[in-house]
């Protein structure tokens, strides 16, 4: 998973060419502490992705910027462009996860 330090470099990237999935998660995020285990497997099923890597407390301005005040949330972005997103404050399961990943396709 791609992490990017500052906001302009996060808000950059999901402008580029591609299919991005942005993760918010924290440190101190018991429920982030839950998916982050099920992540490498996510990634690889998901391949068609790059996966970046959000410290909701770091990027602040971003999470705020994108509407996202609970975490993990996830944002997936072709082109440029959100095509879904996965944002609350309740725990996500790896199932709850794909799923939402699939049906974005």
């Amino acid at each position: 998973m791609k992490e990017l330090g500052s906001n302009a470099a996060i808000l950059n990237e999901v402008k580029q060419p591609g299919k991005k999935m942005l993760f918010f998660s924290a440190d101190w995020c018991s429920d982030c502490r839950f998916i982050k285990p099920a992540m490498p497997e996510i990634e690889k099923d998901f391949s068609d992705y790059e996966f970046i890597a959000v410290d909701r407390d770091k990027n602040l301005e971003v999470a705020q910027d994108m509407g996202v005040f609970g975490i993990p949330s996830f944002i997936a972005f072709n082109d440029g462009k959100e095509t879904g997103r996965f944002v609350n404050k309740d725990r996500k399961t790896k199932q709850q996860v794909e799923d939402f990943i699939n049906g974005l396709h």
